[in-house]
């Protein structure tokens, strides 16, 4: 029903989708190179970060197992079983985090949203209980309306 009262004048093109596909690619390349920096970190080689202009170049040779690809200088550097460990830690951790806010952003804004009405607590807040209980029947004619129907 509440669908049916308010229509979106604005239709659906394709830039949506677009940004998420970018966003989700951009969090996909961040979490490779986190889960790289805690393996060298975890390795004793220090917490490194590459170059901005290394962060797509170098994705090739991290996951082929390299910590040290596009690093300036890579010293010390994880194994490539512990490099593939923590980027699949990392990523995991990364796809619960987007999953959430994923869900929590549908919730909100999602097609099935509430539009307009307010919830117990909000309604408390604004109209007080004792309002509430004398306009009962005019806010809820169905539950408290007149006994003569």
């Amino acid at each position: 029903m509440q669908q049916d009262r308010l229509r979106n004048p604005h239709p659906w093109t394709y830039e949506i989708p677009v940004a998420i596909l970018l966003l989700l690619v951009l969090v996909t390349v961040l979490g490779i190179h986190t889960g790289r920096a805690v393996a060298n970190l975890a390795a004793g080689a220090g917490w490194a970060w590459p170059p901005t202009t290394e962060l797509f170049s170098s994705l090739p040779g991290l996951l082929s197992g390299d910590a040290g690809a596009g690093l300036s200088d890579p010293g010390v550097v994880a194994s490539p079983r512990s490099l593939r460990v923590w980027v699949v830690a990392t990523q995991g951790l990364n796809l619960i985090v987007c999953l959430t806010l994923s869900a929590l952003a549908f919730r909100a804004w999602g097609p099935g949203r509430l539009r307009g009405m307010a919830n117990r607590t909000q309604a408390a807040a604004l109209l007080g209980l004792p309002r509430l209980r004398k306009h009962r029947a005019i806010i809820r004619p169905d539950l408290y309306g007149n006994a003569t129907r």
